[in-house]
């Protein structure tokens, strides 16, 4: 038998590698292992850097710098389980660097970690999945991404995920897409409510916590308010608010009822169902600052519906909110200050406030928190709004010295809320004395002068309220706050355009103020605002109207009418029609000029500095010129113009001369009354008057800059006043006043001229020749002997104010201009019951003077009389 042999093993095939185990203690060799093509090699390799990655946030961004980023998104799509699990938990950790996110987005990962949410993975893949999502999901951009490549359907579906840990990533990623309006459109389709109101009931308060917040974004769509209230909701909300230990999720809770209660039906059902008493009763009675907060804001949210206000009203809301008002944190009164302002929309709320808010908001304005008052004046503002009551009540509790001290507030709403109260109160004459008596007008300087439109606009509209009293208008120019307000003419807001006329035309009812804001450019900058279609209003235009009416020459040459209530003063003048935007130079500017060929400027002043005569003066001591001068006297204070030379004696008018020239054509003026002496004669009393003219600067000190300038006097004018006053005024039948008025006045411009002759009269050369002898375009009325229409009417009109009749000055075509005047039926005298109204009637001042011709169709009218 032989020996018996070992049997040798057999060495391993020459092509295979031998096993190598490495211990790697450098994560850069790790990240290189993540291109290996053994499974086993990159599953290691994936668990050894998620260790580290978990170890903070330099590990982080070390993996990024080693460039492990890029060779792990191909990992997630592996054909190995293990690989794929363990990359995905990388990503899960790593996403919360945010030079990370921002590679992830441009390296288009996103569908390859919304696979990883399909069902069949598991749960540790779900886990890790959503915490990416969750991570990346903090930025629109990736927001965007993740809903375009469907990925809320799955995450709404792991809401029933038994693990907690994806439920949590999965609500806090659904919280941050639904910022998105169009996410809250489709998870109403994916019917997501129900499932994220079981997450209410979860055990952990991380997890309720974020579907609460989730609701709150949500439930600010109508449709969605209607599907939690479907799915009873409410009630959970509810029982939330009645579990103690949950306290922590009340004020998440109350921001979804809020939300809720805007929901007619829903507040309709929770008010059926007691719930909104222990609503109301949890927010009067808890001591947490940020629950009351809450529910007053959840208040104001829903009390913004007319009907939701009435159910609020027989809650008895007021009482929680006054209640509210008493909290010592800030945040708590600011948020009852504004569901009180909303719940002023409802009457009965505005009366229950009176006694029991009303003190306490005022008290409010007094704070060192300027929120505070804002608040506690917006809701002043709403409840003295069309409430008088609630406007007595504030400033009975001392409240005008609470907000003509906001009116300095840091904040522009408090000065704007402040304001508009300050607006309400002064509806009332007695509070606005007192609101002026407070010095408001110096308050109000400051709002005027703000860059807030709110506050301007409130401000100037203050103005217009408060400046209805000459002394506080008087105040107001005095302590400057006129020029801001013209300012605010230019604003290209619309509103503060239209209070800061408002308050101009307030303004300008007394003469010093409206001279004032003329002065400060007023009436052009309302005259450029009236020619833009665009930017004009109503209050633009009366402003502007009513600073004409204390510039009359410019008034009748902008628009050709003077209403009798325009009464003609001395110095107004007629330049002539102008067109809008062309400036009107004043008086003294055009006596300077040297004639010219353009028409005659008209001037009415009754100031005479010429001697009267010995019969005047014995005139004056006659009994019924007295008696006409106290009737004309109250005429004139009714009226509320300030001169009254036109109605004296011309005895009692010494004005100093202006020049020898004036008087000189004077007599030049009262012998043409009589018959000519002569051509001769005539062309020596020229020379004369040209020597006269020539010597005049002499007499009136031209060497005297210092002396006053007077415009001419018109001693001619001055009789004609007297005349009328002494002769016209005692008359009792105002159609007999006009008549002879009428005829006194054509007597003195020519008389009666036919229609027939009227291309004869030749009153051009008879101006032509007073323009010369005056050397000057300007023209006393009193001077014309000889005037057609314009001319008659302009002194009709003058005449005819001096003496009180009421009529008015129109401007026609041509030369054309009438006077017209509005008369009772005297038929119609002594007769019981509703008079009709006056009729309005044409004074012929050159056809038939004194005729009055009906003013029925003005065209037809006009047509047969000119």
């Amino acid at each position: 038998m032989g020996k018996k042999i070992k049997k040798e093993s057999e060495p391993p095939p020459k092509d295979v590698f031998d096993p190598l185990t490495i211990e790697s203690k450098k994560a850069a060799t790790v990240v290189l292992m993540l291109n290996s093509p053994e499974e086993e090699i990159l599953a290691k390799a994936c668990e050894a850097i998620y260790r580290f990655a978990l170890k903070g946030e330099e590990n982080k961004a070390t993996l990024l710098e080693l460039g492990a980023v890029e060779p792990l998104t191909k990992l997630l799509n592996h054909e190995d389980k293990i690989v794929r699990r363990n990359a995905t938990m990388i990503f899960g950790i790593l996403a919360s660097n945010n030079d990370v996110k921002k590679l992830l987005r441009e390296l288009d990962v996103m569908n390859s970690v919304i696979a990883q949410l399909a069902a069949e993975e598991e749960v540790v893949i779900h886990e890790f999945a959503s915490l990416c999502l969750a991570n990346m999901s903090a930025e629109y951009t990736s927001k965007v991404q993740i809903f375009e490549q469907g990925g809320l359907e799955p995450l709404i579906r792991l809401l029933s995920s038994p693990d907690p840990d994806v439920k949590k990533n999965s609500i806090e990623c659904i919280y941050n897409l639904v910022q998105d309006f169009q996410c809250r459109a489709t998870l109403q389709e994916l019917n997501a409510i129900p499932p994220i109101l079981d997450l209410l009931k979860s055990e952990y308060p991380i997890i309720q916590l974020l579907a609460l917040k989730t609701l709150g974004v949500i439930t600010n769509d109508k449709e969605c308010r209607a599907m939690l209230r479907d799915s009873q909701g409410v009630d959970h909300l509810i029982k939330i608010l009645e579990t103690k230990e949950l306290s922590d999720l009340h004020i998440e809770a109350l921001s979804v009822l809020a939300n809720c209660l805007e929901d007619m039906d829903t507040m309709v059902m929770i008010q059926q169902t007691g719930d909104l008493k222990k609503l109301l009763s949890f927010a009067e009675n808890s001591t947490i600052p940020d629950i009351q907060k809450n529910a007053a804001r959840a208040i104001t949210k829903a009390a913004y519906d007319p009907e939701n206000r009435k159910l609020f009203h027989e809650q008895e809301v007021e009482k929680c909110l006054v209640t509210l008002l008493g909290s010592e944190n800030d945040g708590t009164k600011i948020a009852a200050s504004q569901a009180i302002s909303a719940m002023c929309e409802n009457s009965g709320s505005k009366e229950f406030f009176n006694n029991q808010g009303i003190p306490q908001l005022i008290q409010l304005l007094k704070s060192d928190n300027e929120e505070v008052r804002e608040a506690s004046a917006l809701a002043l503002a709403n409840l003295t709004t069309c409430n008088p009551a609630n406007a007595n009540a504030a400033a009975e509790g001392d409240g005008i010295d609470a907000l003509i001290n906001a009116l300095s507030s840091k904040r522009d709403g408090a000065i704007a809320n402040a304001a508009t109260v300050l607006t309400n109160m002064a509806m009332q004459e007695s509070l606005r004395l007192s609101i002026q008596s407070h010095d408001v007008m110096h308050a109000l300087l400051s709002p005027l002068h703000s860059a807030n439109t709110v506050v301007q606009s409130k401000a100037a509209l203050t103005v217009a309220a408060t400046a209805c009293d000459v002394e506080a208008r008087t105040e107001l120019r005095n302590s400057g706050g006129l020029e801001p307000l013209v300012e605010l003419l230019h604003s290209k807001n619309d509103e503060v355009r239209r209070h800061a006329s408002w308050a101009i035309m307030v303004c300008a009812s007394d003469e010093p103020t409206a001279a004032e804001l003329c002065r400060l450019g007023a009436l052009d900058i309302l005259e450029e605002i009236n020619l833009s279609v665009s930017r004009k209003n109503k209050f633009s235009e009366a402003a502007h109207n009513k600073l004409l009416n204390h510039h009359l020459s410019l008034k009748y040459s902008q628009t050709g009418y003077l209403s009798s209530s325009n009464i003609i003063t001395d110095g107004v003048y007629d330049y002539g029609r102008i067109n809008p935007g062309t400036k009107l130079l004043p008086l003294k500017d055009l006596c300077l000029q040297e004639p010219s060929d353009r028409r005659a400027i008209l001037l009415v002043n009754s100031k005479c500095d010429a001697s009267p005569t010995p019969s005047m003066e014995d005139k004056s001591s006659d009994v019924g010129y007295g008696r006409s001068i106290s009737s004309s006297s109250s005429l004139r204070r009714a009226s509320k113009e300030k001169t009254n030379a036109g109605f004296g004696s011309p005895t009692e008018e010494k004005s100093e001369p202006t020049s020898g020239r004036n008087t000189a054509l004077s007599k030049s003026a009262t012998k043409e009354k009589g018959s000519r002496k002569g051509r001769v004669k005539k062309e020596e009393e020229k020379v004369k008057e040209e020597e006269e003219v020539a010597v005049a600067p002499k007499l009136t000190g031209e060497g005297s800059p210092d002396k006053e300038w007077l415009p001419p006097s018109d001693p001619d004018f001055c009789v004609y006043v007297y005349e009328v006053t002494r002769s016209i005024l005692p008359i009792t039948s105002i159609k007999e006043q006009v008549e002879v008025l009428a005829k006194y006045v054509a007597e003195k411009m020519g008389g009666k001229i036919p229609k027939e002759k009227l291309h004869d009269f030749s009153w051009e050369l008879h101006i032509s020749e007073l323009k010369f002898q005056l050397k000057s375009n300007v023209v006393p009325i009193g001077l014309i002997k000889k005037g057609i229409f314009y001319h008659r009417a302009l002194l009709f009109k003058a005449l005819a104010d001096r003496i009180g009749i009421g009529c008015s000055l129109v401007r026609g075509e041509y030369g054309r201009a009438w006077n017209e005047v509005k008369l009772m039926n005297e038929s119609r005298k002594g007769v019981i019951g509703a008079l009709p109204p006056p009729e309005t009637y044409i004074v012929d001042l050159m056809f038939h003077p004194g005729a009055l011709i009906k003013l029925r169709s003005r065209e037809a009218d006009l047509y047969r009389f000119l």
